[in-house]
């Protein structure tokens, strides 16, 4: 086996199980792997989304990220409100747990409840094997926050990842460990493709068309192929498929992507339409221009998703490019409305996006044939005012009226972190 290609090292890819709902009965002394509980917004009645579930749940076949209704009437459950400022309390005590085990370069944090650590390093200093450092720091993990973990082991950290996702909740101690022999009769089994990190259901579907229905169909296809219809992912797909992962953590930490875009989304808990439906599409936008304002950014193209009802399914995302650079509410409002006016066919609506792209540094005022420059000039200096006053004194120190309608979500949305209740 080429050595180049496949590099021995030894990562650790670890999940907090149920994190947000683990969280919830830690703090209430439950345990979670008893107790049929749900995180959600119980103010958004049965369409709210749950958050998390209990292990307990998932045995019964309740699926996290789900709808209120979508569970079974026969399950009697409890519903708390999701508290984010206290998931990430509880998420950085993990992370001091990793910390206390390796150096940060060597800790790569994949989101609010799972990292990878390559231990390499570190395995003739502790006198352990990878699988039992692994028992060892999800022990200390329970021991000091209350959490189960599960981790996958492998070598690279592509294996160390899918080990963890298809096979260490399968285990009593959540430990799985894959290895190069493993690819054939682990890796290529793998079906549907959508179970295999980074393939999506649309990703899933095209291979589908080209007669690739498991992991090692694709291994065995022809990747100059997939370089033609995917392009440079193509041969990542390929690569994986194979069990191939050159990336290292620490070029990880090396990387910083540059910032691109920004966007703001939300899927709402009923349904709307072309009549109620502003007020959201007004509230995205005024979101997303405070973060230009913020970042001193100015956009050229304005982007706005709409997703339809599950009942109905699709959507549309269409841009729209500007004449001149700007980070002023009413010029990207009036764009976003334009693409909705044109593109909406008048089915519930229950997914709305604002994205603005093309993003150049603002050191002058673009000035524009068909806007008058004084009035420019004093909405943007009113909306300067509004941020100061609003960062000073709380998001909802200001609002609009029309933010006091029942169909607005904006006041709710100002008291959450990261789209969730603090």
């Amino acid at each position: 086996m080429d050595k180049e290609l496949y590099p021995e090292r030894h990562i650790l890819s670890i999940d907090l199980k149920s994190f947000f709902a683990s969280c919830e009965c830690v703090e209430r002394k439950l345990d979670p792997f008893k107790v049929p509980l749900v995180v959600a917004n119980p103010n958004q009645g049965e369409g709210a989304i749950t958050l998390a579930v209990t292990p307990y749940l998932k045995s019964k076949g309740v699926k996290s990220r789900g709808r209120i209704y979508e569970i079974p009437k026969t399950l009697a459950y409890a519903i708390v409100p999701p508290r984010m400022s206290m998931y990430i309390q509880y998420s950085e005590k993990v992370l001091s747990v990793y910390l206390d085990y390796v150096a940060k370069e060597d800790l790569h944090v994949y989101s609010i409840d799972e990292c990878f650590l390559d231990v390499t390093d570190y395995l003739k200093l502790y006198k352990k094997t990878d699988y039992e450092l692994a028992e060892e720091i999800l022990s200390e993990i329970t021991k000091r926050t209350g959490l189960t973990a599960t981790c996958g082991i492998g070598p690279n950290i592509l294996l160390a990842k899918i080990a963890m996702d298809t096979e260490a909740k399968k285990y009593k101690n959540g430990i799985a460990k894959w290895e190069y022999v493993d690819i054939q009769k682990k890796l290529w089994t793998i079906s549907p493709l959508s179970k295999m990190w980074g393939i999506g259901p649309r990703m899933e579907k095209r291979l589908n068309n080209l007669g690739i229905h498991n992991i090692g169909e694709l291994a065995r296809y022809d990747k100059n192929r997939l370089k033609d219809k995917f392009g440079i992912m193509g041969i990542e797909l390929w690569e994986h498929a194979n069990g191939i992962d050159l990336s290292r953590i620490k070029d990880m930490q090396e990387y910083k992507p540059k910032d691109k875009s920004y966007s703001n989304s939300q899927v709402l808990f009923k349904d709307y339409d072309g009549d109620n439906v502003r007020i959201i599409i007004h509230e995205m936008v005024d979101m997303v221009c405070k973060r230009l304002r913020k970042g001193n950014k100015q956009c050229s193209v304005v982007g706005l998703a709409i997703g339809y009802s599950k009942h109905t399914g699709g959507g549309f995302y269409h841009v729209m490019k500007l004449d001149t650079p700007t980070d002023v509410t009413k010029m990207i409002l009036d764009c976003s409305m334009l693409l909705f006016h044109r593109y909406y066919t008048g089915l519930p609506i229950r997914k709305v996006g604002v994205s603005v792209g093309r993003l150049s540094t603002k050191d002058s005022l673009q000035l524009n044939l068909f806007e008058d420059f004084e009035d420019t000039k004093k909405e943007e200096e009113k909306e300067k005012t509004i941020d100061e006053i609003t960062s000073r004194f709380g998001k909802n120190s200001i609002l609009k009226a029309s933010s006091l309608l029942e169909d607005s979500t904006v006041r709710d949305r100002n008291k959450k972190i990261g789209g969730h209740s603090a």
